[in-house]
């Protein structure tokens, strides 16, 4: 478990991040958004050990992280830009993270470097961006370490090559323990594979939820009703926004499906039906809900 409290860190007149708290459980893949600048960067670094906080703690599974060199070999860091050694070979890098990560893999790590179509002996600075990528996610992953923090690891994957490194991180996670932390200015990346999401905004958490527990309380509904029976579902539910083309009633609802959709079969509509919410409008929601519009950020 990830625990931060009060975690603070400047860069001369940069703050960078301000009296950050927030658990991160194991077993869970966590989403850390925020626009550029927001902190995310600076947070997975103090996770890893890299920068000290200038203020408050930053512990890993009860042990502060910095300085710690027995902590660091259970958290493996993919920055946004990952630095490889000049000329270096994905073989030469395996081999030079194995003398730090004591449980690398070096079989698998040949084994996915074939199944995902990449070379061994060439050098790295031949890659594209998306294929310097699919290495380190690969590092990352056969270092066997409990924690994998990645930074925009998704930025510069195409579609297929994103599935394929979230079905990796699954699989990891039903076979071992494995908690990946996943910093993403895109919430679109992060909806199909996080269980938990926090929302990072000018250096302090805005908010921090379980995704499912989000989707369960907030319900997306399309309707036709009269316009007496829209001002009666306008007085009975706890509207968040709304919208309305033609005779379409859209509502995005606080509460429980079942209480919903009770009050609303009780409007006799002539239809109606319950959608899929994205993490985009979940978010936009929450965080209207505690005093910030947030819509111009997301992407």
């Amino acid at each position: 478990m990830i625990e931060m409290k009060g975690v603070s860190k400047k860069f001369d007149q940069i703050q960078a991040l301000t009296q950050v708290s927030g658990v991160i459980r194991e077993g869970s893949v966590f989403g850390l958004v925020g626009t550029n600048g927001a902190g995310k960067s600076t947070c997975l670094r103090i996770m890893a050990g890299i920068l000290k906080a200038d203020e408050g703690s930053m512990m890993v599974d009860g042990q502060e992280i910095f300085e710690n060199e027995e902590m660091k070999k259970e958290i493996f860091f993919i920055s946004d830009d990952q630095y490889y050694f000049p000329n270096a070979t994905p073989k030469e890098m395996m081999e030079y993270y194995r003398m730090f990560y004591p449980c690398f893999d070096e079989k698998r790590f040949e084994e996915l470097i074939k199944k995902f179509g990449l070379d061994m002996r060439r050098r790295l600075n031949t890659f594209s961006k998306g294929m310097k990528k699919q290495v380190s996610v690969l590092l990352g992953i056969c270092a066997n370490t409990k924690y994998l923090l990645c930074d925009e690891t998704f930025d510069g994957l195409d579609p297929v090559m994103r599935q394929a490194v979230k079905s990796i991180f699954a699989m990891e996670i039903i076979n071992r323990n494995f908690t990946p932390i996943i910093a993403s200015h895109n919430l679109r990346e992060l909806e199909d594979i996080c269980d938990h999401v926090g929302l990072l905004h000018k250096g302090g958490i805005l908010l921090s939820k379980d995704l499912e527990e989000m989707k369960s309380n907030i319900q997306k509904v399309q309707c036709v009703v009269s316009e007496e029976e829209k001002m009666e579902l306008y007085k009975e539910l706890e509207i968040l926004q709304t919208e309305q083309r033609g005779s379409l009633l859209t509502l995005t609802v606080r509460g429980e499906r079942e209480k919903t959709e009770k009050v609303i079969r009780g409007k006799n509509p002539v239809f109606y039906e319950i959608l899929p919410l994205t993490l985009e409008e979940i978010f936009i929601s929450e965080t209207e809900v505690v005093g910030y519009d947030i819509k111009s950020l997301l992407l």
